[in-house]
């Protein structure tokens, strides 16, 4: 059967639709065909995964600033955490809030997982969003005037 072919028989109907799937987050997702996209309006997948992963970060930055812990050691004995994962994580607070306002919202790119989060990074935003393919998020950031 070609893609897409619809077969008609005396009692059935047949209809085949191309798709992948990819795992984000632990779920399945499904990947619809180029144009499949006008089937449904676009929805906001929000990732859980990544949203817990960035609460925890600024959660432990939060502890190790206010003094709670004074190591990434401390606070991996607390938490019963490795101190190398607890590190990984804590450099998700250096993303761009803008990336981070997309990932709170369901609008980060469609194949973003942790695990490209928690790799290396640059420090500078727009490199940030050019590495993990936030391109979409391009408006005009607001600077406030000096006084």
């Amino acid at each position: 059967m070609a893609k897409g072919t619809i077969l008609h028989d005396t009692d059935t109907l047949t209809v085949t639709v191309p798709m992948t799937f990819k795992k984000r987050g632990g779920r399945k997702l499904v990947i619809a065909p180029n144009g499949a996209d006008a089937w449904a309006p676009p929805r906001a997948r929000i990732d859980n995964t990544m949203v817990k992963a960035l609460a925890r970060a600024h959660r432990w930055k939060k502890l190790l600033d206010t003094g709670d812990y004074p190591t990434v050691q401390d606070l991996a004995g607390a938490e019963k955490i490795n101190p190398s994962y607890i590190a990984r994580i804590l450099r998700l607070t250096l993303l761009a809030p803008d990336i981070v306002d997309a990932i709170l919202d369901g609008r980060q790119p469609a194949g973003l997982q942790l695990d490209d989060l928690l790799a290396p990074f640059p420090v500078e935003w727009e490199a940030q969003e050019r590495r993990f393919a936030f391109l979409h998020l391009k408006v005009p950031r607001r600077i406030s005037p000096e006084i």
